[in-house]
Formats: structure tokens, C-alpha cells, sequence
């Protein structure tokens, strides 16, 4: 599941703006700041950030500059007021990578954020490997040496986000996050149990995993080579 990161602080757009997301299937986060924005951007690592320009305590501008300085490449969707071409020419210089100008419709909206999300996976390879693993994302399936092994669609989602996170000391809450959303069924220490099924697949001594290693008292990290 992608993630949606919405930093606005007028209340009604931000709600109407984290409801069509949600609707079409994103998870969300969101912000009426730009201090709040920016540390969840940091934080919660999005797939697309929809960000104001003009924000309480910090401006859109210098979270563009943050962002760009912590090298995060997420794409980055302006939301703007302003009508001055320098204006907008400022935020795709900083790091933007599109802008709306108010009012806009959020259908407008939408069919920008897909686009930038829709160039974002095509960076992604469909097909991961680790050790004598290949995970495609494509077919949706997982071999080893060309022998399908059976994953549920959590598994497979589990596993694809610490490929995605190779090397990344990874929060269960991140985790929870990222893979599960909304779904309030699951808890942080539920991952431990996806965690344990998951490793009885992939490695060749579950407690001993070359793969994916406990972070102690935090979560987890996936090395895909199999080095500890």
C-alpha cells in the first residue's frame, strides 16, 4: 500500500483531500503544519507528498529545501495560491516535482499525484533478489531457484517493503504502517508473528535468519545479501 503525505492547513481541503486518497485505496498521513509535515515526511517516509506552499510555522518552500538536503526523493505535488510564475518556478526549483494552482478540482488532483506515483514505480524493478530468492513483483510470486514457494498477499507485501528498505533499521510501527495501513486488527507485536512465518520460508535456520534481522527493541533489517 502507498502512502500519501498531505501537509495543508485549511481543514475542510485537508479532509476532502485525505478522503479521495483514502478512497482510492492510499494510506495517509497528514499534516497542518510545517514543522508537523516535515517531520512526518522524514519519519513516515511517503511515496508522494501534496504539500501547501503557504503554511503555519514553516512554508512549503523550505520543506522542499529540508527534504532536499536529507536526500529524500520523494515527488513532491504543490498545492499553490499563489499566481506569480516566479512563485512556482521557486518550488520546482527547490525540489517539486508538479503544482495545482488554487482553486483546482481534486480530480486535477488526483490525476497528477497518479502520475508522479505511476514514474516513481517504473524506477522500481519488478523483480528482487536475494540470495537464490527472486520476489516478482509482476507475477506476484516468489521462487527459489525457479521453484514457486507459497506467500499470502501479506507475506508478499511484508517482504517487498523490506526489499524496498535493504539495510534500513525498520520500527514495527513503520512496518505497521506501511504494509497494513488502516487495518486496526493488526498490532506492532503482530509483526513479530508475520515476521516468524515469513523467515520459516526464506531462511535456511529461522533462528538463526541471515535475511532478515531483529533489531533489538526496535523492529527489523533486511539485508539482502544474507551478510549479519
Amino acid at each position: 500500500m502507498e502512502t500519501v503525505l498531505i501537509i495543508e492547513d485549511d481543514a475542510a481541503l485537508l479532509r476532502g483531500l485525505k478522503d479521495n486518497f483514502s478512497f482510492q485505496g492510499y494510506h495517509v498521513l497528514t499534516a497542518a503544519d510545517g514543522e508537523a509535515g516535515l517531520n512526518l515526511a522524514i519519519e513516515g517516509r511517503p511515496d508522494l507528498i501534496v504539500l501547501d506552499l503557504m503554511l503555519p510555522k514553516m512554508n512549503g518552500y523550505e520543506i522542499c529545501r529540508r527534504l532536499r538536503r536529507e536526500k529524500l526523493e520523494v515527488p513532491v505535488l504543490m498545492l499553490t495560491a499563489k499566481t506569480e510564475e516566479s512563485d512556482v518556478v521557486l518550488g520546482l526549483e527547490l525540489g517539486a516535482d508538479d503544482y495545482v494552482k488554487k482553486p483546482f478540482s481534486v480530480r486535477e488532483v488526483m490525476a497528477r499525484a497518479e502520475a508522479l506515483l505511476r514514474r516513481r514505480r517504473q524506477g522500481e524493478p519488478e523483480r528482487w533478489t536475494f540470495g537464490d530468492y527472486v520476489l516478482d513483483t509482476r507475477a506476484r510470486n516468489l521462487t527459489q531457484k525457479g521453484q514457486e514457494i507459497e506467500i499470502s498477499p501479506k507475506e508478499f507485501a511484508l517482504l517487498h517493503f523490506f526489499l524496498q528498505r535493504t539495510g534500513d533499521a525498520l520500527s514495527r510501527e513503520e512496518i505497521l504502517n506501511r504494509v497494513w495501513g488502516y487495518d486496526v486488527t493488526v498490532t506492532p507485536r503482530s509483526i513479530d508473528r508475520f515476521v516468524a512465518t515469513l523467515r520459516r520460508k526464506i531462511e535456511r535456520d529461522p533462528r538463526e535468519p541471515e535475511f532478515i534481522l531483529t533489531a533489538r527493541e526496535f523492529g527489523y533489517k533486511f539485508q539482502a545479501s544474507g551478510e549479519k
